[in-house]
Order: C-alpha cells, then sequence, then structure tokens
C-alpha cells in the first residue's frame, strides 16, 4: 500500500481548492449553462402540476362539470411531452458535460505525467498514479455535472414551492416548512456520520483492492513458498475489517430514509390535519388542501438532494486536492524557456533547429546525489567518450553503473558539473533532441499491448512494413519471430507478458535499431537470451554499433571482450579502464571479476550437463 493512500483528506469546503478546477469546468460550460437552463425549466413545469391538480378539484371535480376540461387536459399532454423532451435533453447533455470534464481533466493529467522525471516514478507507485488519471477525474466529472444538474432543480423546485405556497395559502405553507429546520437537523447530524463511515470504507477499499493485486501478480510467489492460506488470512482480515464499517453504514443509511420519511409524513399529516379544520370549520377550498399534499409529499426530497450535494461536494473535495496535488508536481528535470523557444519540447518540437548529433560525451566536474538522498553517487567525476567509442562499464551491484547511462540520457542532471555531448552542454539543448537520438534497450524491456510489428514500430512511427522486417533481421529477432505461428501479427500482451524476457530483448533491439540512433544504451540487455541466440546477438551487436557510440552495462563479461573500451565502476569512481586485453594483463579488480565468472559459468556447464 502506498502511504499516499493513508492521508486523511477530511478538510472544510474550500473555495480555494475548487477554484483550481474551474479551467476544466469552463471547457464545458456551454453545456453546463444548457443544462442549468432545462433544470429551471423542469422545476416550473414540477411546480405546475399540483397548481393544475388543484384547478380540475376547484373547477371541474368539485362543480361536477367537464366545462374546460380539454383546454386543461391539453396543457396537461403539453406540459407532459415538454417535461419527457427535457429530461431527455438534460440526460444528453449532462453526460456530454460529465464526459468532456473527464476528458479534459484526463489529458491534462496524463500531459503533465509525461513531463514528470524518473525520479517522481520511482517515489509514487502505479496504482496512485492511475486512480489519480482515472478515479478521481471521473468522480469530479460526475460531481460536477449530475450535481450541478440535482443542486439546480431542488434549488429551483424549493423555492418556487415554497413561493407558490405563501401566495396561496400562507398559514399552511408555514405548518409545512415548520418542519424544515428539523429535516435539516436531522440530515445534517446524518450525513456527517454517513461521511465518516464512507471515508473509512474508501480506504479499506484501496487496501482489498492493493490486496488483491498483489494476491494475483504474486500467484507464482505465493505458491512457490506455500504461502497460500497467510495471504487468504490476510485478505479475509481486510473483508472483514470491510464488512463491518459497510454493515455500520448500512444500518445508519436505513435509520436515516425512514426517519426523514418520518418527518415528511408528519408535515403531510400536519397539512392533511389543519387543512380538513379550516375545510369542515372554516369551508376552506378542498383544491387547496390538494395542492398542499402534493407539494408536501414531494417536498422532502429535494432538500434531502440538497443536503446530500453539499455532503459530495466535501467528500470529492478529496479527489480534488489529490489531482490539484499531482498537477502541481514540478518536472524534475525541465529546459529553460530559451532553450523551448528554439528547439520546441516534446509535444511541439522544433526539429528544422535541432543540430545533428554525433555523439560524443563528456562528463566534467559530475558530482550527482539522487534526490531526497544525502549520499553522493559520483564525485567531481571526469569521463570522455569520443563519437562512435564502443564503451561497457561493469562492477559491481549499486557500484553505479546504471547512475552513469541514466545521466546520460538526461533521466536525471548532475548536482555539479556538466555533462557535454559533442562539446555543448546537454542543458542548452532540449530534451526532447537528445532522447531523439537514444536507442535504450533495457534488462527488463517494456512492450505495449499490441503486436510484435506495432512495438517495433514504436521505434519510427513513419517505418514500412519492410524496414521493420529488416530491423528484426539485423539483431536475429526474425528468428523467433517466424517460429511464432501469427509471426509479426503476434499478440504481445499487457507488457508483453505473452512473451518470454528473452524475446521481449529481442524485439525490444529491433525496435531500438529501427529509431536508427547516434547513440546506443544496452543495460545488460543480453542476460535473458540464450547461448545460441546471444552468440547472434553479438555478431549484431558489434554490426550495429560500429560507428556509433554505445555505453553497455555488462552482466555477462565475456560479451564485452570486443568493447573499445572497459570501464570497470566501484563506487561511482573509474578504478580502471582499457581494452579486455589490457584489463586481463593487468590481472587487478576486472581480472577478479572476470575469472570468477567464468569459473561460476564453467561450474554451471557441467552441472547442466
Amino acid at each position: 500500500m502506498s502511504d499516499y493512500e493513508d492521508i486523511e483528506y477530511n478538510k472544510p469546503l474550500s473555495v480555494s481548492v475548487w477554484k483550481k478546477m474551474l479551467p476544466f469546468i469552463v471547457t464545458e460550460k456551454k453545456n453546463l449553462i444548457i443544462c442549468v437552463s432545462l433544470m429551471l425549466l423542469v422545476a416550473i413545469i414540477d411546480i405546475a402540476f399540483p397548481l393544475l391538480l388543484g384547478y380540475a378539484i376547484k373547477n371541474n371535480i368539485e362543480p361536477q362539470t367537464a366545462d374546460g376540461i380539454w383546454t386543461l387536459l391539453t396543457i396537461t399532454g403539453i406540459l407532459v411531452v415538454l417535461q419527457a423532451i427535457n429530461v431527455n435533453f438534460f440526460v444528453g447533455i449532462g453526460v456530454k458535460a460529465d464526459c468532456g470534464i473527464c476528458r479534459s481533466l484526463r489529458n491534462t493529467v496524463f500531459s503533465h505525467l509525461q513531463k514528470l522525471g524518473l525520479s517522481y516514478f520511482n517515489k509514487n507507485p502505479v496504482g496512485y498514479l492511475m486512480a489519480r488519471t482515472n478515479s478521481d477525474t471521473s468522480r469530479i466529472g460526475d460531481l460536477v455535472a449530475w450535481g450541478l444538474i440535482d443542486f439546480t432543480w431542488s434549488v429551483f423546485y424549493c423555492t418556487g414551492a415554497i413561493i407558490a405556497m405563501f401566495i396561496i395559502h400562507w398559514k399552511m405553507a408555514a405548518i409545512t416548512c415548520a418542519t424544515i429546520p428539523l429535516m435539516g437537523l436531522i440530515t445534517w447530524l446524518f450525513q456527517k456520520r454517513i461521511l465518516s463511515a464512507n471515508r473509512i470504507i474508501r480506504k479499506l477499499n484501496s487496501k482489498m483492492t492493493g490486496a488483491m493485486n498483489e494476491g494475483i501478480t504474486g500467484a507464482k510467489t505465493v505458491k512457490v513458498i506455500v504461502s497460500e492460506n497467510q495471504s487468504l488470512n490476510e485478505f479475509s482480515a481486510i473483508t472483514s475489517e470491510y464488512r463491518m464499517h459497510a454493515t455500520s453504514l448500512a444500518r445508519l443509511r436505513s435509520t436515516f430514509v425512514p426517519l426523514t420519511l418520518f418527518v415528511g409524513s408528519l408535515a403531510t399529516a400536519a397539512v392533511l390535519s389543519y387543512g380538513g379544520y379550516e375545510i369542515i370549520f372554516l369551508g376552506a377550498q378542498l383544491s387547496v388542501l390538494a395542492i398542499f399534499l402534493q407539494y408536501a409529499g414531494g417536498f422532502w426530497w429535494p432538500i434531502q438532494n440538497i443536503a446530500r450535494i453539499l455532503t459530495d461536494i466535501v467528500t470529492t473535495q478529496a479527489n480534488v486536492e489529490r489531482v490539484n496535488s499531482l498537477l502541481e508536481q514540478n518536472p524534475a528535470i525541465t529546459d529553460k524557456p530559451e532553450v523551448i523557444e528554439k528547439y520546441g519540447d516534446a509535444f511541439t518540437p522544433k526539429k528544422e533547429n535541432w543540430e545533428t548529433i554525433t555523439g560524443d560525451v563528456e562528463f566534467r566536474n559530475v558530482t550527482f546525489n539522487y534526490p531526497g538522498y544525502n549520499k553522493k553517487i559520483l564525485e567531481n567525476f571526469n569521463l570522455r567518450i569520443p563519437a562512435g567509442t564502443y564503451a561497457a562499464i561493469v562492477g559491481e551491484t549499486g557500484a553505479g553503473k546504471s547512475t552513469l547511462v541514466n545521466l546520460v540520457c538526461r533521466f536525471y542532471e548532475p548536482t555539479e558539473g556538466e555533462i557535454l555531448i559533442d562539446g555543448t552542454d546537454y542543458r542548452e539543448r532540449s530534451q526532447h533532441w537528445l532522447h531523439s537520438a537514444f536507442g535504450y534497450v533495457l534488462q527488463s524491456p517494456h512492450l505495449f499491448s499490441g503486436t510484435i510489428r506495432e512495438n517495433i514500430r514504436y521505434g519510427r512511427l513513419d517505418a514500412t512494413d519492410e524496414e521493420i522486417e529488416r530491423a528484426a533481421e539485423i539483431v536475429h529477432a526474425d528468428k523467433i519471430i517466424n517460429k511464432m505461428e501469427k509471426g509479426y501479427e503476434t499478440e504481445t500482451g499487457e507488457g508483453g507478458d505473452k512473451l518470454s524476457t528473452g524475446e521481449k530483448q529481442m524485439i525490444s533491439f529491433a525496435r531500438a535499431v529501427l529509431a536508427d540512433p547516434r547513440i546506443f544504451i544496452l543495460d545488460e540487455a543480453t542476460s535473458s537470451i540464450d547461448t545460441e541466440m546471444e552468440m547472434l546477438l553479438q555478431e549484431a551487436i558489434h554490426t550495429l554499433l560500429k560507428g556509433r557510440t554505445s555505453f553497455v552495462i555488462a552482466h555477462r563479461l565475456s560479451t564485452i571482450r570486443g568493447a573499445d573500451i572497459i570501464l570497470v565502476v566501484d563506487e561511482g569512481k573509474i578504478i580502471e579502464s582499457g581494452t579486455h586485453r589490457e584489463l586481463m594483463d593487468k590481472r587487478e579488480h576486472y581480472y577478479k571479476l572476470y575469472t570468477r565468472q567464468f569459473e561460476a559459468e564453467a561450474e554451471e556447464k557441467i552441472l547442466r550437463d
């Protein structure tokens, strides 16, 4: 579970928080204004129906005459049809407003996420970000659209009904309205407790979802360590707590609804009693009593509606705060305004101003520590890799190998010092300019849902099928693709889960090749490929990297013997450098790493044989 889900959003209603949503609400201003106008008309017609009933009783039923009945029926029929049309229109327009606000919010949130650096994604779980992008935005859109519709109708109806009642008979109007404070008090007390219970249930629901996610994604581990019973017990404990609080909430609601109905019935009974008294002893008109009984019976739903919506506004404020918090996150790495002006950004690149990258890379007095950590990973680090150099980086886990390539790719920036690409500090160029020149193949590559062909095409979206297949041939990925039943049209599944890690690496290699980058980053990219395929791939790598700058983080040291330079990294410092032969002759740190790994691989081979 993320710590973010444990944050309590229970602040009182804040206008300043909701003001930040105005730019998104304004996008649907036209539809929302139409909805408000339609709800005014709906409320007017709802107020008119009891008056028509009273008119029918006074002019037709009591005198037992049909005079004017067709006019009355015509007016009633017109109002019924008009009401049906209104409802049809406001539902359709309400859906458009809801979807429009959600779309605007989600696009903005997703666009903002694209601008944030790796450090933000390292600190925030995927589930948290997906909830902000989907659940929270959906909740806000629903409240703004449908909450505004319900609230508008409720306010217009209550106001109009009260005015109509006081005009017709102020005493019965006063009796009807006398129970409003009691209804308001009951609603306030119960909604406060219901809101509190909802917050607990929402929190437990997040825990339940997280536990279910862990149980499904970690199913293999659970079975291997035989902890099915433990997982079930943990999940059952959460569901039991959820059931307890859900039952408590149900009891609250089952008490609240009958209580409000009882108060509404009291008002109806009071109106009926006083109205009957006036009819019997004071000669009042039956039509007036009929009108008030209609208003008294339908008066309490809109009042409850108003209370519910006000509660929902406070509840949904938590969603607004979470979305605002995400949108207010500043990207850890940003381009200078003058750089954006010249080179553009990821969404509006100005490629006509991009200089051609040859691939000369230099670290100049670079000091670096990850955001939020004081430990320096690199300190006064200097390194120059000329364009076209095949540089391999080796070292123990945590030595700083990935840090080097993350800095080269500008996923992070130096705390001090500078990194130069072709002699210029890369902060003087746009991130998109730099990233377009890179081919990056990870140890655990990510594939998108779709076919193998579509995944390779991500390397260059305008590539032809022939170019895609040629890229696969260069890295020998075609040998595994052609063995599949559907070949290049094989579905990879979510995250490429229908393929083995080795197959995913081969496809990601083909994708990188298709992009034709000037600088290659291979992060232990051959670690999950079998020995036979590795030999084919190594041949392709040497051909492919010729004339390009490349940084290869090596897991199997036997794969980098052909590197132009091997950098041995330890605690953020280069402790050795040279070719494979030179380093082996030194018989120092690299020699020990290589021989130890060679012996381990030999033992594995003997055991396999």
